[in-house]
């Protein structure tokens, strides 16, 4: 039989499953259903197949009593799941050819039905969605921990040129994916008083909320086992205060149920307010003590005791959010099942480990010790315990040493106020680790010679790198299928499941014909995001300009500002006369300022004046267009980052952990300009220093420069080009109905010391910006470098690092599925 025929029958046999689910689990006609009650029984015909592996995957590990990592995280990125499902389950192509024919919706207008879970906000949610993938990929018996937010982070629009908020109603039509856990509730307490009594201490909570269980199925690819995505939804222990209800007070009938259930509305509250810092420590806790207490009801339910749990279990804390687990951990330990402290001790810190998200002390979590008192009275009395047995190691250890003791211990003393005392999340993370990891080199070790400096002279063993990855299976075959395709004709499927075979791509570099083909997807990719950039904006796209991209989330250390200073540098070149060298460029933004922070959000407004300036200027033409895609997320990144041709990663040097935008941008063939921060360097190694634009300080010099007493203002006074740009900003050019809306921005470059250093490097990467202009110029050489981008990119993925993790963190290297 024709390969079409065979497709044409398999396709035809699946549209008939979909069809029996669409009469008899969606009760709507085969016929006539309407787009989204096709994704629905789509979703059905898969998730029974997904229930069917999990099923088998926890009979086969409760079997082999496997030892099990647990990775917890406040975020899990995980986007859309129907698509990965279906290509997990190999089932794509029977669904793309059961909805090939004329007279229905075609299977990409059926996976666009689906919403983008609201379960993270950035990289670090997306981080942990790739380690799942890879986890089940790679067959270790593994779960994720996380919280079910009812409403995401939240929903950007863009209107008059300013963020504004809307909920983020991702669960309104409910959603197919999640099995929901009757009997898995736990309670999870707060605030009232604890006593000691002894070796253990009662805690008379004042209130307690259920912790209710929804699973997510996460598969495998190229394997039938699957990882598990466990999340907590906060119930009140009553649904209302029913005599408020009888009495006619509906609104405090209500209130009794919000109380407890806000826990698990919006992920990161805003906390600006003492009440949003109270929830988020709350969100906190509330999923952490529901992750252990159903961690240890799984483990005795196996053995039957506890005396073996850190040979059983990995736990990993993906960033601070997760520390109190070390307390909670001990407080279940000592407390609910008698443990001596001793012992427990010991358990916990074989069990634990902690990837460090940041270098930025400011930005390392850190709680009120009147907060904790508070709320978990039970738990600071654990911290300080666990801080003065630290101490006094240190003290035996370096008897004396008084500013290393100060610098180590898990108390800021605030200065000897007590209001201002304050408890160091990471250092609970470390003390109670037997591994710590940051997630580049160069993070790594920055991480051990400034904030961490104290505890790697303690414990150097302790200290290790895991440089991030990102997993093939979403940011390249499903993102990119016409690359994919490309690459399937040209180097076999295999590289999905092993990513060091894109080397033999190498050779095809200055293949002419393989040029041709690899541009031609990446136009593809071009069409496909000006279209939806028309229909979502109203601003049209030449796909033959540069597309110029910098989407991540809103921060002054990402320098937005540096790119836009930038792009005011360039379209100010074009009226002057002085850009005949430059070709037409597209400069894409997107991304998401906390609902808190006041300059993130002045950046996304002066994103969009300068756009309206821009883009409406009849002297500009085509030669310059500026976009804010709204509303950035998984879904849009998914158009986006096949369609660039340049990715912008301009942190300052020394302030980004690492990165894995930028290893999505070249993984699909786009060029970076960048700093000498993060993953760029080892970015930079693999695809070769002459395939990547690197500007600017080092960490180094950046050092060198702050203590030498950088002055911004003489750099402003200095250079013409800067001088111009900034008076336009501050002028109020892209302002004129408010001439001083972004004075106090400019101020904070020039006057109030310009603290991420952009005029610093700003002469430096508007040249750098005139080689990608000469370089685009030649596409033959353009391409060449592309393709070895994506020829380079092969450490880089998310099933190498988690090799990493369970080999030398999570003693999990038995479990490994074989290359």
């Amino acid at each position: 039989m024709a390969e079409s025929n065979k497709n044409e029958v398999a396709g035809s046999e699946f549209r008939a499953a979909v069809d029996e689910i669409l009469l008899h689990a969606v009760a709507a006609e085969p016929a006539t259903a309407n787009t989204k009650e096709i994704y629905k029984a789509l979703s059905f015909v898969a998730r029974r197949q997904l229930a069917k592996r999990w099923v088998n995957t926890q009979v086969e590990d409760r079997r082999k009593r496997a030892r099990r990592v647990y990775y917890m995280s406040m975020e899990f990125l995980i986007g859309r799941t129907l698509d990965n499902a279906l290509s997990a389950l190999e089932l794509r192509e029977k669904a793309a050819a059961a909805f090939a024919g004329a007279g229905g919706p075609s299977l990409g207008e059926i996976i666009e039905c689906e919403p983008d879970a609201g379960l993270g906000n950035g990289g670090l949610g997306r981080l942990a969605a790739c380690f799942l993938d890879s986890m089940a990929t790679l067959e270790l018996p593994s779960w994720g921990y996380g919280m079910r937010y009812e409403y995401g982070m939240f929903a950007q629009s863009i209107i008059n040129g300013i963020q504004v908020e809307h909920p983020d109603s991702w669960l309104v039509d409910g959603t197919v994916w999640e099995f929901q856990r009757p009997g898995t509730v736990f309670p999870v307490r707060f605030g009232g008083n604890a006593e000691h009594h002894g070796e253990w201490a009662e805690w008379n909570a004042a209130e307690a909320v259920e912790a209710r269980a929804y699973d997510y199925v996460i598969p495998g690819h190229g394997t039938e086992r699957v990882s598990t995505l466990r999340l907590w939804k906060a119930d009140a222990p009553a649904q209302i205060d029913l005599n408020a209800f009888n009495s006619g007070d509906y609104a405090r009938a209500a209130e009794f149920k919000n109380r407890f259930e806000n826990i698990s509305w919006v992920l990161y509250p805003n906390d600006s307010t003492p009440a949003g810092r109270e929830l988020r420590l709350r969100q906190e806790y509330f999923f952490v003590s529901a992750s252990l207490q159903d961690i240890i009801f799984h483990h005795l339910e196996e053995h039957g005791h506890l005396n073996n749990l850190a040979d059983q279990i990995a736990i990993h804390l993906n960033d601070t959010h997760p520390a109190i687990a070390v307390a909670e951990l001990m407080r279940l330990l000592c407390d609910e099942y008698g443990m001596l402290w001793t012992t427990a001790w010991s358990q916990c810190r074989r069990i634990f480990s902690y990837t460090n998200h940041t270098l930025m002390p400011e930005a390392l979590e850190t709680w009120p010790v009147s907060l904790i008192q508070h709320l978990l009275p039970r738990h600071m009395l654990i911290i300080y315990r666990i801080n003065q047995e630290f101490l006094a190691e240190v003290e035996r250890r370096f008897p004396g040493d008084m500013d290393l003791i100060r610098s180590v211990s898990l108390i800021d003393e605030g200065n000897g106020q007590e209001e201002n005392k304050r408890v160091r999340m990471a250092y609970l993370s470390i003390v109670g680790s037997h591994h710590v990891n940051g997630v580049s080199q160069l993070h790594s070790d920055l991480m051990m010679r400034t904030i961490f400096a104290g505890f790697a002279r303690l414990y150097p063993e302790r200290f290790h790198n895991k440089t991030n990855g990102v997993t093939p299976r979403r940011w390249l075959a499903q993102a990119n299928p016409d690359l994919s395709s490309l690459l399937d004709r040209t180097i076999g499927r295999d590289w999905r499941l092993d990513l060091e075979r894109l080397r033999k791509l190498r050779p095809l570099a200055d293949d002419a014909d393989f040029q041709a083909d690899f541009a031609a997807a990446k136009r593809v990719n071009k069409v496909r995001l000006a279209d939806y950039i028309q229909r979502e904006t109203g601003v049209m796209l030449d796909p033959n300009s540069l597309f110029d991209v910098q989407v991540k989330r809103i921060h002054e250390y990402k320098r937005q500002l540096l790119n836009v200073l930038h792009v005011i540098t360039r379209y100010n070149a074009i009226l002057h006369g002085l850009a005949d060298h430059a070709v037409p460029r597209c400069v894409l933004f997107a991304g998401k300022a906390a609902s808190s922070y006041q300059m993130a959000k002045q950046i996304i407004r002066l994103i969009n004046d300068i756009a309206a300036i821009i883009n409406h200027d009849p002297r500009v033409k085509d030669r310059l267009k500026v976009v804010f895609v709204p509303n950035y997320s998984v879904s849009i990144a998914e158009l986006i980052i096949p369609a660039a041709d340049l990715s912008e990663q301009i942190s300052t040097a020394g302030t980004e952990a690492s990165g894995t935008g930028n290893m999505k941008f070249a993984l699909n063939g786009a060029l970076t300009i960048g700093t000498e921060d993060g993953a760029n360097i080892e970015i930079r190694d693999n695809v070769g220093s002459e395939n990547i634009f690197i500007f600017g300080n080092n960490a180094q010099q950046v050092e060198i420069l702050r203590r030498s007493g950088y002055d911004p203002r003489a750099i402003y006074q200095s250079n013409p080009q800067l001088n111009e740009a900034l008076n336009k900003i501050d002028g109020g050019f892209f302002s004129p109905q408010e001439r001083r809306r972004y004075h106090d921005l400019f101020n904070s470059l020039v006057n109030y010391g310009d603290h991420y250093l952009l005029l610093a490097d700003y002469a430096e990467y508007v040249a750098t910006q005139k080689q990608v202009d000469g370089l685009y110029q030649t596409p033959a050489e353009w391409r060449r470098k592309a393709i070895l981008n994506v020829a380079g990119m092969g450490p880089f993925s998310s099933d190498r690092t988690i090799r990493e993790y369970a080999i030398d963190t999570w003693n999990l290297g038995a479990s490994l599925k074989k290359v």
